[in-house]
């Protein structure tokens, strides 16, 4: 989700209690992963490094044990660079920060989940696009150090690059490859995402060079977004047809196939109403069928702050939580 649209949703601050998890049996999912992104520590991007319970939040790790319980088994952190590393790229960890982050990442692998690490900067830091990929290696090594010893762990390069140089987008998602690996992070997956916001609509005309980057470990994912709204954004809960999901991500699809590549859907969203449940089913049953190459798809968003917001998936009361979860269920593990 863009950039203005966290500033503005981050400004209701609401909360929403967890109930426990509950066991659930086995489902047929086609998926390897199926969950959502835990918002929060992202949130307050216009002030910087900002206050805890003020400016930003954690994910609630109870409310993350309830969507586990439902069957969801992978969940993207978003965090912050600028409140990680707060004096550049290249420097050291604030150490609260980096706390608060590992226990979440802890909470979610300690139940068999995996964790994604997210730094949701649109390829950006304090402002500006990131221009050295040196710097950003360093940045990736740095902080697949802090987690190379747990499998459960996933890379996610950056969330959403856009309005960049497409060969810089390249050069970057290559750096954060080159780096994770120098720190030894060697058995985990790497989420690469691409440029105008990572978006599968668009994949195919703008980001056809990503299919050059290289890992010796051969586990490059391919992140992608799609909302279905009428501009791609996931602002409004309104979808465009019924047949809108499929339809937008069909181009992605025949990417992957065509170059041997696997992806998965780092953020998709519908509002809770009769079109919106039928085109998300439509996607993520076309995923399904094309499993060969979707490896899962992730849901935008729970987070304890996002109060009544459209998508919200934070238990028990959020809108998406108590409005789509039926919808949902086919596709959990």
């Amino acid at each position: 989700m863009k950039f203005t649209n966290i500033a503005l949703f981050a400004a209701a601050a609401g909360s929403a209690a967890a109930a426990p998890a509950s066991s659930h049996a086995k489902r047929a999912s086609p998926f390897k992963w199926f969950g959502v992104s835990e918002s929060g520590a992202e949130f307050g991007q216009t002030n910087l490094p900002g206050v805890y319970g003020t400016d930003y939040i954690f994910p609630d790790t109870n409310a993350i044990q309830t969507l586990k319980g439902k069957g969801m088994n992978i969940f993207r952190v978003p965090f912050l660079m600028e409140r990680l590393v707060p004096g550049s790229l290249t420097g050291s960890f604030d150490s609260a920060y980096l706390g608060k982050l590992t226990s979440v990442v802890k909470a979610i692998t300690d139940t068999g989940a995996h964790a994604v690490l997210d730094p949701h900067n649109y390829g950006r830091y304090n402002g500006n696009i990131i221009s050295s990929t040196d710097n950003f290696k360093t940045f990736w090594q740095n902080v697949a150090g802090e987690f190379a010893s747990n499998d459960l762990v996933i890379f996610d390069t950056n969330n959403e690059y856009h309005d960049m140089d497409q060969t810089l987008v390249l050069n970057l998602n290559q750096a954060a490859i080159n780096g994770i690996r120098a720190a030894g992070a060697t058995s985990q997956y790497i989420f690469v995402e691409g440029n105008s916001y990572t978006g599968a609509w668009t994949w195919v005309d703008v980001n056809d060079n990503l299919k050059d980057l290289t890992d010796p470990q051969d586990k490059i994912v391919y992140e992608m977004h799609q909302y279905l709204d009428s501009d791609g954004s996931g602002t409004s809960e309104t979808c465009v047809s019924t047949t809108i999901g499929k339809e937008r991500v069909t181009g992605a699809t025949q990417w992957l196939k065509d170059n041997k590549k696997v992806g998965v859907l780092g953020e998709f969203a519908g509002g809770v109403n009769d079109q919106c449940k039928t085109a998300v089913t439509g996607m993520l049953s076309y995923l399904g069928e094309n499993s060969g190459v979707w490896m899962g798809a992730m849901w935008w968003a729970a987070g304890p702050w996002w109060g009544d917001y459209i998508y919200s998936m934070e238990p028990t009361s959020g809108t998406a939580y108590t409005g789509m979860m039926s919808t949902l269920e086919p596709y959990l593990l």
